[in-house]
């Protein structure tokens, strides 16, 4: 496994632009967005070609739920001063790299994802048997290492397009990064880092390499991380020769697995806009007062007389997301012993959704009054992307002979 160097450990996310986020997007995606941009070099992007592999047949709204999608981060809270926010389709360089990865994936990898059968199943509605379907878990690899980003946020079941990614720059390193002169230049590398520091490299080197002893691999990376003497090609040259391969060009990113949403739907499955189920982050206090009003509640309480069972029902559910300890012990006990009615165990979750909403929908204003603001926010996110896609495409074009 190659390591991933302190200064490419970026974070790489992204959303397809599906229109105006709802709850589900915030407390599954963008909360967890909002603690990373504090912690580390983070690149956010609208994956408006993603959104074509399924939606190719009716692109017309992309721009405006681009639009939408962007302001309703910003007023979520990620911030233009801590985070990159860009659109996919604005750095080309995605494209290339896609393509030149292209020529080195194996088929079989791409059929093997999990997704691809999945997706095919759910969406037989759409004719699907396409080269751009089969290849979006590709372009997502071309998404990741294009950043050479170090860490990716994502659930358990997204985890295997984090593999392939590996996988894909694992392949590329070993045909591409092995240069005529490799062994010679990575020699000369060692001695840059002085004689002590030369001596312990090599003797975790061999440790790793003779002994297969992963705590020396780990202390060999620690031990280039804190290197001041040696630049990073040099660098990524070590950390190649440390396991035996070539020069790393495009860093093994890892998956960064993020909690599951605990926030769920009107009718207790997961919120999603294909159920349905769903409170816009841009709804009006009166029509979330609504949803939650009439969302359904345990099916055995018929009358108000009737005892019910909170773990039957939705809005328990929300009061796990939105009520202290005292207030869930209130609904636990209300309910059981029918001494309280739905509406009144609703109450608490209006008014924790709706002051929830109230900062961010102020923002959404805000932004939309603003609209040249907006633009200007993506603009500097395309340029500050174009500038790291290039110095990587220079890379991968370097190893491949091309320039």
């Amino acid at each position: 496994m190659n390591a991933v160097p302190a200064q490419h450990a970026r974070v790489l996310s992204g959303m397809r632009p599906t229109g105006r986020l709802h709850l589900g997007h915030y407390h599954g995606v963008l909360k967890n967005w909002l603690e990373l941009q504090h912690e580390y070099q983070c690149f956010f992007f609208v994956a408006d070609w993603h959104a074509l592999t399924t939606h190719y047949d009716d692109p017309t709204g992309i721009p405006q739920n681009t639009w939408d999608m962007v302001i309703d981060w910003l007023a979520a809270g990620v911030n233009p001063g801590e985070a990159t926010m860009f659109v996919q389709s604005q750095v080309p360089e995605h494209a290339e790299l896609h393509l030149l990865l292209s020529m080195i994936t194996p088929l079989g990898w791409l059929e093997r994802v999990p997704s691809y059968k999945d997706q095919q199943e759910r969406l037989k509605e759409k004719d699907l048997a396409t080269y751009g379907f089969l290849g979006y878990p590709l372009l997502q690899s071309a998404d990741i290492l294009i950043y050479k980003a170090g860490l990716v946020p994502v659930g358990e079941d997204q985890v295997a397009h984090v593999e392939l990614t590996r996988e894909v720059a694992r392949r590329f390193n070993h045909i591409y990064g092995r240069e005529a002169d490799f062994e010679e230049r990575a020699e000369e590398a060692i001695k840059k880092m002085g004689k002590k520091n030369a001596k312990l490299y090599n003797k975790y080197r061999k440790a790793y390499t003779e002994q297969g002893d992963d705590e020396a691999l780990a202390a060999a990376r620690a031990l280039l991380e804190s290197q001041q003497n040696i630049g990073i090609a040099d660098r990524d040259r070590l950390f190649g020769y440390l396991e035996g391969g070539g020069k790393v060009i495009l860093p093994e990113p890892q998956p960064l697995l993020t909690k599951a949403s605990k926030m769920p739907g009107l009718d207790g499955q997961k919120m999603s806009k294909s159920y349905g189920n769903t409170i816009a982050l841009n709804a009006s206090p009166e029509a979330v007062e609504k949803q939650l009003r009439t969302m359904p509640t345990d099916p055995a309480r018929v009358r108000r007389t009737d005892p019910g069972d909170p773990d039957r029902c939705p809005v328990w559910q929300f009061h796990e997301v939105y009520s202290d300890d005292k207030l869930k012990q209130w609904v636990q006990e209300g309910c059981r012993s029918a001494s309280i009615g739905c509406l009144e165990c609703k109450a608490p979750v209006i008014d924790a959704v709706l002051a929830e909403l109230k900062p961010i929908q102020e923002r959404v204003r805000e932004y939309e009054e603003q609209p040249e603001l907006v633009r200007n926010i993506i603009d500097e996110g395309n340029e500050r992307a174009r500038d790291v896609a290039r110095e990587t495409m220079e890379d991968v074009r370097h190893a491949m002979s091309l320039r």
